[in-house]
């Protein structure tokens, strides 16, 4: 019997979801019809001080949620759909104040768990469980493939086609790392590298942020990324793209293969070429599709005024084509290193709206929460209208009343649960502090709820 664990087209969810978790905006189809609270749990205490990204799945009749309580510790909760209570694993592995430092979670063809998390430029943190479906058996494993593993950050799980569960992360700094991928053997249980060399490199002098991989529906994996060339985010530069059928074997637009490891030397494969200081972020780009299943990227630069305006790419009759979307007044200038505590401008990923329409998500500083109409065949922004989300009225307001506290959720990684019921991790925290203990005094600390909502 196949056990149920994320398919590929949830991972495109995840992926998605990693770089908005820690803000309420909701970048979902449509205009939903709004839901109402049916039930709540309360899971735990969790720390106040500073965001940083928790995990929720619904899989195998039970929900799992992973994140950092009170006091730091990184955790596990469990519960069955049929029973109010929840069962604990405390791990040994305790958070400072680093909003990259995510917990993320994974389940292999036999459902055992794999967890990774509180990593930033730090040695491996993973543990496996060893039995299916098991928090209390959650066990640390020391090394993965062992080499590459003493500067880790954002760990991601993913699979591929043949539902392999893969492992990527970042070895190395901003300005100096390198992409792993490493493959999980269940027969063995034992991981090796995915591919003998690692996918993008930048020879020490940079390093390459990226969304992706993420399945389309023409058979290929997606890659975008920005290149960064020092931990001071201004130093962005160069969007750029590649493709994979296998995740092992990789091409540029054109169809041309790459040698490996993909450097910013690698033919063809910046999309737009833009400058160091140009008004790109890391987190800004994405990829989605049109109704041709071809990939649109889209990322907020500078324009010639040097306003910050949202841009799409699409590879078009052998070369990319690049339309500037927006007219905004606004210029976001950022700098500096750590967690940026808030953006000015947020672009979520474009996606079908009506035949012969795209829409693309934002939040904007000055312009609010919306959603660019886009011409399909021109790619031209045509309007612009308000988005809803299902969320019930209210549910964004925030129970303390310390200032500068927001609202923070969690969505369900489980996929194919029922539309008419959903559920949503909540809790309440200040915003980044650059990836420092923020002064004193901090907000006490904030109850983790879990939601259940339907119609």
């Amino acid at each position: 019997m196949k056990l149920p664990f994320p398919k590929p087209h949830v991972v495109k969810f995840l992926l998605f979801m990693i770089c908005l978790i820690l803000s309420l905006a909701v970048f979902g189809a449509g205009k939903p019809e709004k839901m109402k609270i049916a039930q709540s749990w309360e899971v735990d205490q969790v720390i106040a001080a500073f965001p940083v990204g928790f995990y929720f799945i619904t899989t195998n009749n039970t929900q799992f949620a992973a994140y950092y309580d009170k006091d730091h510790n990184m955790k596990v909760a469990a519960r069955k759909l049929d029973c109010d209570e929840w069962s604990y694993k405390t791990l040994p592995t305790k958070i400072g104040w680093d909003s990259h430092n995510f917990v993320t979670m994974a389940f292999d063809k036999e459902g055992f768990i794999h967890l990774s998390g509180n990593m930033h430029c730090a040695p491996l943190i993973y543990f496996r469980s060893t039995e299916p479906w098991d928090i209390s058996t959650l066990e640390r494993v020391q090394s993965m493939c062992g080499t590459k593993e003493k500067r880790c950050t954002y760990p991601s799980f993913m699979f591929n086609q043949n539902e392999d569960l893969i492992f990527h992360y970042r070895d190395g700094g901003s300005g100096n790392g390198m992409e792993i991928y490493n493959i999980y053997d269940c027969a063995d249980r034992k991981w090796r590298r995915l591919m003998d060399k690692p996918l993008i490199d930048g020879k020490g002098k940079m390093n390459a942020y990226m969304f992706g991989p993420i399945e389309g529906n023409d058979g290929f994996f997606h890659l975008c990324w920005v290149w960064r060339d020092t931990f001071k985010c201004e130093t962005n530069h160069d969007i750029s793209y590649a493709r994979s059928r296998d995740l092992i074997n990789w091409e540029n637009a054109h169809g041309q293969a790459l040698t490996l490891p993909i450097t910013f030397q690698s033919p063809d494969v910046i999309v737009d070429p833009v400058p160091v200081k140009g008004g790109m972020i890391n987190g800004c780009n994405r990829i989605g599709f049109d109704s041709d299943n071809r990939a649109i990227i889209t990322y907020h630069k500078f324009d010639a005024d040097g306003k910050t305006q949202a841009y799409a790419a699409r590879y078009e009759d052998g070369a990319w084509r690049i339309s500037q979307l927006t007219e905004w007044s606004h210029r976001w200038y950022f700098e500096g290193g750590g967690s940026i505590g808030s953006k000015d401008v947020a672009l979520g990923t474009i996606e079908q709206h009506s035949p012969g329409r795209l829409a693309l998500p934002y939040s904007h500083k000055k312009y609010k929460n919306g959603q660019l109409v886009i011409d399909e065949k021109t790619l031209k922004a045509v309007g612009r209208e308000s988005r809803s989300n299902f969320l019930p009225a209210g549910f964004g307001k925030t129970k303390s009343k310390f200032p500068g506290i927001r609202a923070r959720i969690a969505y369900d990684r489980g996929g194919d649960s029922d539309p008419d019921t959903r559920y949503i991790l909540r809790w309440e925290t200040i915003g980044a502090n650059r990836d420092r203990k923020p002064p004193e005094p901090h907000p006490e600390p904030s109850r983790l709820m879990l939601y259940k909502l339907s119609h």
